[in-house]
């Protein structure tokens, strides 16, 4: 334990700012470019399959999501964006809120070290770090759900996993980063900016897992939590919009202190969520839920979100979108037969969102929920 009077100093330094590490992160995670000291034709071998991704992602997927749900969306919308069980996934958020200014994502894994990329100056470790980014990235990329295996095991290596996809996820939409820190949760709901004497003194520990079949982190808990702000590329000194991510068991009874507090503060908001594993099903996460119902104008969602009940319980309308016959996990049957007297007279979906149903023929779905304006 630290005495106080350290723990004062500390807390009274500026907060580090770890652009200059990420800028070049960026560069090689988004196929811009391969900093040095890493070995060049290594990274041109993994960009001549992930710039494919890109641009299927780009000119596909993002495309024709952007465009339908811009169609559902409010006249007037909160510029506030939260997608819990979001994971990696900003690549979809800001192709679906290009409005937002702030973008909430939470989910179990950790944000990760932007450091540590340096050390991959071995042609075979670079690779094979480079691979494991690959796994995990490719199902949002390809499929626009996520595996939660493949996110796991990007707790470990010298990439740092969530924050290497919220940089994809920056590229593309046409922003790039400008500042990048690391914070803790206070139990008032309040933000922590860790300085440099901070994130020192908790160097050689690593953070633990948020779930027990989740793999440990083998970095520092100063990289838990991370704020991205960020410009549209070439405009440094444009308005800057700000992504952050929490790591977070979002389970009723794992909750961070301050969790719920930071999120009270954030008043009116959109929401998204997809591929969730149907935890918004359970009461053992209803906590979230109530919130989403209580502070969400407008949510998107697949089956995994917000049975339509609850909605309409709080006055707010919800309107479906393809083809559901079945959960794509085991779940209660009787939101599943909501679901499909729901889905019964749905309109077309022109993409994937998230999830397909659980039936053999694999329906795209999406539920849009709609809530009257709150003063």
């Amino acid at each position: 334990m630290l005495s106080l009077a350290v723990s004062l100093t500390l807390a009274a330094s500026a907060p580090a700012d770890f652009i200059d590490d990420v800028k070049p992160l960026f560069q090689l995670v988004t196929c811009q470019g391969t900093p040095a000291p890493l070995d060049a034709k290594t990274v041109d071998a993994w960009c001549s399959t992930q710039k494919k991704r890109y641009q299927k992602f780009r000119e596909g997927w993002g495309v024709r999501a952007s465009g339908f749900v811009a169609g559902l969306k409010p006249a007037s919308l909160p510029t506030e964006l939260v997608y819990p069980f979001g994971g990696g996934d900003l690549m979809s958020a800001l192709q679906l809120f290009p409005e937002a200014t702030v973008v909430t994502t939470l989910s179990l894994e950790l944000a990760g070290d932007p450091r540590r990329w340096k050390k991959l100056t071995d042609a075979k470790a670079l690779k094979a770090s480079l691979s494991a980014l690959s796994n995990a990235s490719a199902s949002t990329l390809m499929s626009n759900d996520s595996l939660s295996k493949n996110l796991s095991a990007t707790q470990r290596g010298e990439l740092p996993g969530q924050l290497s996809m919220h940089l994809m996820g920056l590229a593309l939409a046409g922003q790039e980063p400008v500042s990048v820190r690391f914070f803790r949760l206070e139990p008032d709901g309040t933000l922590h900016y860790l300085s440099a004497e901070e994130i020192a003194a908790v160097e050689g520990t690593t953070a633990q897992n948020l779930k027990a079949s989740w793999k440990a982190p083998d970095f520092s808990p100063a990289f838990a939590n991370v704020e991205v702000q960020f410009v549209p590329a070439g405009q440094p000194d444009a308005p800057r919009r700000v992504h952050r991510h929490l790591a977070a068991n979002l389970a009723n009874d794992s909750l961070p202190a301050g969790l719920m507090k930071h999120l009270e503060r954030k008043g009116r908001v959109a929401a998204m969520t997809k591929a969730a594993s149907y935890l918004l099903w359970r009461e053992a996460f209803s906590t979230v839920r109530d919130w989403l119902l209580a502070n969400a104008d407008f949510m998107v969602s697949d089956s995994t979100g917000i049975p339509p009940r609850h909605w309409t319980q709080r006055g707010c309308t919800v309107a479906a979108y393809g083809k559901f016959e079945k959960s794509f996990l085991g779940t209660w049957e009787g939101y599943q037969e909501e679901l499909r007297t729901q889905f019964a007279s749905a309109r077309p979906l022109p993409m994937r969102f998230g999830y397909p149903d659980g039936s053999e023929r694999k329906h795209n779905h999406l539920l849009a929920a709609t809530c009257p304006a709150k003063k």
